[in-house]
């Protein structure tokens, strides 16, 4: 049997270029296990990002030989039908413990029958599953012979994908609505292990919040309560799926409030022309600026279907509420009016007059809503607490292996 405590552990990562959900996860797996190794397709982040601290920045890291392509972390995702053979160059056979945190290939990184190999799966390779048409519209490949090409060479992926998978000796993944999906595309189940969101750094600072039954959270200095805050807030990048732009739309109708939008993306234009003269754009920001906003604003504004949503948990770590199209992960994270002890509110159609209308709800209901509440509901999601149930679920395999 392996043991925990003497075993070698290798983490494979699908590529480094930026900073995102992913990162944080292998941020905090490394934190689990600190003397793990990390081999990954291509590791392309800026010095800043190097240099910036944590786990990653001293950890040992070993690429494929995708690495030396000229150019690789403009394009990597046009090179992705070729990544199932890059990820044969990486070789985990020395170690004892393979950890795959995987959107993409990493889950079929080879392995052999005195090994453990868990996955943390972000998601099945959603480019192959199902948003194939969206990753040939970004690699400029929707149309002609290249696109036929891409389009036989990403089925071909999905088949490489599901046949990989029986490597995989367990499961584990980020949300029950991702668990589902693996389920469907898979046939295999999957232990939910929520992934960390910093609830250190994101906190109601000095704002007064009041708790479920009266008590208040005091500040260290006076500010704005949230009944009294004059701006609803969203961030995001502005991509399709995030219907930035619906959002715009939807505050045409609720003319009396004002809407922050922080970010950008290759929405931007849409995002501009939906905005009507009650929106602000602010482009992006840095943390500490985005916490501020989320700190001051009336609630929290989502209107994607995501398979987690780390914002809206940041957004009740710092005890403001949740206005969110009610699919996928966030209903998971955000309590509903249903709740003892609500954090939001949800809307049924992802549409701008479902939205509106859901927000002059929130506005009609919003002192039921208790800060303390959100910031509560967000400490489910802290860090330690990942690390713990993720070190649990590696153990109970090692004792079934």
């Amino acid at each position: 049997m392996i043991s925990l405590s003497a075993a070698r552990v290798a983490i494979v990562h699908d590529w480094l270029v930026t900073p995102g959900g992913s990162e944080l996860v292998l941020e905090e797996l490394l934190a689990v296990f600190p003397g793990a190794d990390v081999f990954t397709m291509i590791d392309q982040r800026s010095a800043a990002s190097r240099s910036g601290g944590g786990a990653l920045a001293s950890a040992r890291i070993t690429t494929s030989w995708m690495q030396h392509i000229p150019a690789i972390e403009r394009n990597y995702r046009s090179w992705l039908p070729i990544m199932p053979l890059a990820l044969r160059s990486l070789d985990v056979s020395a170690y004892d413990i393979v950890i795959s945190n995987s959107h993409a290939v990493a889950k079929g990184i080879r392995t052999h029958s005195r090994q453990l190999h868990v996955c943390y799966c972000l998601s099945p390779m959603r480019y192959a599953w199902d948003l194939k048409a969206q990753y040939l519209r970004e690699a400029g490949l929707e149309r002609g012979v290249k696109g036929a090409l891409a389009g036989t060479m990403l089925e071909a992926m999905r088949r490489w994908d599901l046949a990989n998978t029986p490597g995989v000796d367990a499961f584990a993944t980020l949300s029950r609505y991702i668990a589902e999906r693996i389920e469907r595309a898979y046939g295999r189940p999957a232990v939910v292990i929520y992934p960390p969101v910093d609830t250190e750094f994101f906190t109601p600072g000095s704002r007064s919040v009041r708790g479920v039954h009266g008590e208040l959270f005091t500040p260290a200095t006076p500010s704005v309560r949230r009944e009294e805050s004059s701006f609803y807030v969203t961030a995001s990048r502005f991509v399709p799926y995030k219907r930035v732009d619906m959002i715009a739309t939807a505050f045409r109708s609720v003319a009396d409030r004002r809407l922050v939008i922080i970010g950008d993306g290759p929405d931007a234009g849409k995002v501009r022309a939906a905005a009507g003269p009650n929106v602000e754009l602010v482009g992006r920001l840095s943390r500490e600026e985005v916490r501020s906003y989320l700190r001051r604003a009336r609630a929290f504004v989502f209107a994607a279907e995501e398979d987690f949503g780390v914002a809206p948990v940041e957004a009740q770590a710092c005890g403001t509420p949740v206005i969110a199209f009610g699919r996928g992960g966030v209903t998971e994270t955000v309590r509903g009016l249903d709740s003892a002890a609500p954090t939001g509110v949800f809307y049924a159609e992802q549409t701008a007059a479902a939205l509106a209308a859901a927000v002059r709800r929130f506005e009609e209901l919003s002192p039921e809503i208790s800060g303390a509440a959100c910031r509560e509901n967000s400490l489910r999601f802290r860090s330690e607490i990942f690390r713990a149930n993720f070190r649990s679920f590696v153990e109970r395999e090692i004792q079934k292996a």
